[in-house]
């Protein structure tokens, strides 16, 4: 980033977890998720700040112990199950300008992202010196082509595309998804916008092997069992 370019890792991590209890603290390959991120920002070198918004004392000392800040606490509005990411960002950076200080460039991490790695970081923030663009979004391929997808109607199998029902899987446009990691955006884009997807984003494509969403134990099994063949 330019002279005078200040960032910002914002790591969200609120207490409550429904299906995963302490989800965001819970022991991964031998240490608690969060730190993943925070030791991923932290060993980027690029930013100005690594903090850790959450509601939770718990989670907040945690985070401490691994070097993130943790400024101060997410407020009630913040900490229920209907804020968005863009919510708590947006939270965060009133609460620096309360106290004067301003970014130009945010990251934000999710707390159960032990894929992220600080060269993935520093990749995505280099994209950003190009002014023409706002935003950057870690992406994996569908595995699958989406256009060949089958739906269940009434109990019976059909193609939701027939169209594609005979094309071949290299003639069809390949499908993307977020990878549910971090994004990055100009502070400005975002608050313009409202969220991290904007009409100027462009995708950082990441391998499937280093992608997986973690909502259920199972999910959580495999991330371990990834991770370790990743580490090996």
């Amino acid at each position: 980033m330019g002279d005078g370019m200040k960032s910002i890792a914002i790591i969200t991590a609120r207490g409550g977890s429904k299906r995963i209890p302490k989800k965001n603290i819970k022991d991964f390959c031998g240490e608690p998720i969060i730190s993943y991120s925070i030791r991923a920002a932290l060993e980027s070198g690029i930013f100005d700040e690594v903090m850790v918004s959450t509601d939770s004392e718990e989670i907040a000392d945690i985070s401490k112990k691994y070097g993130a800040k943790v400024p101060f606490l997410r407020s009630e509005k913040t900490s229920d199950d209907y804020a968005t990411t863009s919510d708590v960002i947006m939270e965060v950076l009133d609460e620096y300008k309360k106290r004067d200080i301003y970014f130009d460039n945010i990251c934000c991490i999710y707390p159960t992202a032990p894929f992220v790695t600080a060269g993935k970081l520093k990749t995505a923030m280099e994209l950003l010196e190009d002014m023409t663009i706002d935003s950057v979004i870690p992406v994996v391929k569908f595995s699958f082509p989406p256009q060949r997808a089958f739906v269940i109607k009434d109990g019976m199998l059909m193609y939701r595309f027939p169209e594609y029902m005979s094309a071949r899987s290299q003639d069809l446009e390949p499908h993307f998804h977020d990878c549910g990691q971090f994004y990055v955006c100009r502070t400005n884009a975002f608050e313009q916008a409202g969220t991290m997807v904007t009409e100027k984003s462009v995708p950082l494509v990441v391998p499937e092997e280093e992608v997986q969403d973690i909502d259920t134990m199972s999910d959580w099994n495999i991330a371990e069992i990834k991770y370790k063949f990743l580490n090996k």
